[in-house]
């Protein structure tokens, strides 16, 4: 019973903890990290522990599946070079200069515990960044570049992060063995994610119950990464072409009636593991302080994960500021600047640098470290890294979390919303065709569609764009309309006029009509 009453209390506490955070604009990881810290010294608190092999797949699986879902390949493509620095350069930047310095300050370190655990911090989360970028209306480019690289560098820097533990729980592995493993971890992957939507698409496609269909969802995600992972292959990759060729080939079948419940609850289940895993990781800090005895040893300790925090974050600012001047160098000399790009600005560049907070990955990816070795030892250093994951992510959530936004606006970035833009055409496009479908139809529904959508085209090409984008015609107005309906609806319920059945459909109704008015919108 206790332990369901500390789910309950720990719960609430994080859903407090988000509402404050969004309040305040800050990411709410930022506070759920901190509440993670207070946690782990709280006099009586649990003492839960995780199976390391279970902690990438329970964490990172879902959370991935999300955002590579809502992925665009048309931006991944217009963004490839910054992307694709970010996903390699500044990864692989950052998994040597963690290494070297811990190498540095810890002799005794193998060189494989040393890349690893700079694998394990080099990943950033862009979510916590974007969360931020949203509200301040950063450039659209600048967004859609942070998202890819959330996407995929979790994807780089884990399968350095599996070579590096396998090398130390099997050996020594020389290059010749290494680009095999890496080739085919790579390759058979994507093909393997490809392969696994095309043949699970039609189960999917065919299921119309809510419930069924999310259990499904959640059972094909876990299915995949469990599979890849247990034929040698990335999960992470694995996963990523999975959830984007699924995103691809599976929109236009999937009701409205299925896709707003089924999006409401994945959005509630990554909020709930980044909360648990903040939790989870926290409670381990206080066993692994007690083991840290006083003096010496807990003092390195401090100082290696202050050091592993302050080269984490100055190693992303070298490679981005660095690649940022050698951009602007070509783009200046280029006998043709329209060909090379938009010319990148010092100023996003320093919100790119800035933007490298680390997250639920990182915490993952350090809980998921073997404690012993095949021999039966216990894994070298593992306490150390975990301390030091945990120390980059609360030091990176909030010394580069909560000045996110200031920076921001300090440095005058704006957004010329491309993205409302697109809606606008395409929503004139779309209800073109629906015009045209009826346009032969004379009876008085089809009269009353015409006069309605031919509003919703004219709002949509003729007005000034001052509009917000995900406005109607007459939305306010519709939506002040419907807050009438819904009251007489509860009066009539309360006065026994009608019965909780009829209510319950009745409220369906207008809750459906809100939305269509633009009633999902956050002001």
């Amino acid at each position: 019973m206790a332990t369901f009453e500390w789910i309950i209390v720990l719960l609430l506490g994080a859903a407090l903890l988000a509402a404050l955070a969004r309040r305040l604009g800050a990411p709410y990881p930022t506070f759920l990290a901190l509440g993670g810290v207070l946690l782990a010294f709280v006099p009586g608190s649990p003492t839960w522990t995780l199976d390391p092999h279970l902690a990438l797949t329970l964490f990172v699986a879902p959370v991935l599946l999300d955002a590579a879902y809502d992925t665009s390949l048309r931006d991944l493509r217009a963004n490839w070079r910054p992307v694709a620095g970010l996903v390699v350069a500044a990864v692989g930047t950052t998994v040597l200069a963690v290494a070297f310095a811990v190498r540095w300050l810890v002799p005794d370190m193998p060189w494989p515990v040393a890349i690893a655990l700079g694998a394990i911090v080099a990943p950033p989360d862009a979510a916590a960044a974007t969360a931020v970028m949203r509200q301040v209306k950063l450039p659209h480019r600048l967004l859609k570049i942070l998202e890819g690289e959330s996407l995929l560098n979790d994807a780089s820097a884990l399968l350095v992060y599996r070579l590096a533990i396998l090398s130390m729980m099997t050996g020594s592995l020389g290059f010749g063995s290494y680009a095999p493993v890496f080739l085919l971890t790579v390759f058979g992957s994507l093909a393997a994610g490809i392969a696994c939507a095309f043949a699970l698409r039609p189960m999917t496609s065919r299921l119309h119950d809510v419930p069924t269909s999310v259990i499904v969802q959640f059972s094909c995600t876990f299915g995949v990464w469990i599979a890849a992972e247990a034929i040698g292959l990335s999960g992470i990759l694995t996963l990523v072409a999975f959830a984007m060729t699924m995103a691809r080939r599976g929109g236009p079948q999937l009701p409205a009636r299925m896709r707003v419940p089924i999006f409401a609850v994945w959005e509630t289940v990554v909020f709930v593991l980044n909360a648990f895993a903040f939790v989870l990781i926290g409670m381990q800090l206080r066993p692994i302080w007690a083991r840290l005895e006083t003096g010496g040893t807990r003092t390195d300790a401090v100082v290696t994960a202050a050091v592993v925090l302050a080269v984490t974050v100055a190693a992303r600012f070298v490679w981005v500021m660095g690649y940022g001047a050698l951009r602007r160098w070509q783009f200046d000399r280029a006998i043709d600047p329209a060909r090379s790009g938009p010319r990148p600005t010092v100023g996003s560049g320093i919100v790119v640098s800035w933007a490298g907070m680390r997250g639920i990955v990182t915490l993952a990816a350090a809980f998921a470290i073997p404690e012993t070795l095949p021999d039966g030892s216990p894994f070298p250093y593992r306490d150390l890294i975990l301390l030091c994951a945990f120390a980059v992510v609360l030091g990176t959530l909030v010394l580069q979390g909560l000045t996110m936004k200031p920076l921001i606006r300090r440095l005058g970035l704006t957004d010329d919303d491309p993205v409302g833009r697109e809606v606008r055409i395409g929503r004139a496009n779309a209800y073109g065709a629906l015009l045209d479908a009826i346009k032969d139809d004379d009876t008085l529904a089809a009269k009353l569609l015409r006069k309605e959508y031919s509003a919703v085209i004219e709002l949509n090409t003729n007005e000034a764009h001052d509009t917000p984008v995900d406005e109607v015609p007459g939305g306010p107005l519709r939506r002040r309309a419907i807050d009438v309906a819904r009251q007489r609806a509860f009066e009539l319920r309360r006065d026994d006029v009608i019965g909780d059945d009829a209510y319950r459909v009745l409220i369906q109704e207008l809750d459906w009509a809100e939305l269509s008015a633009g009633g999902g919108r956050q002001d």
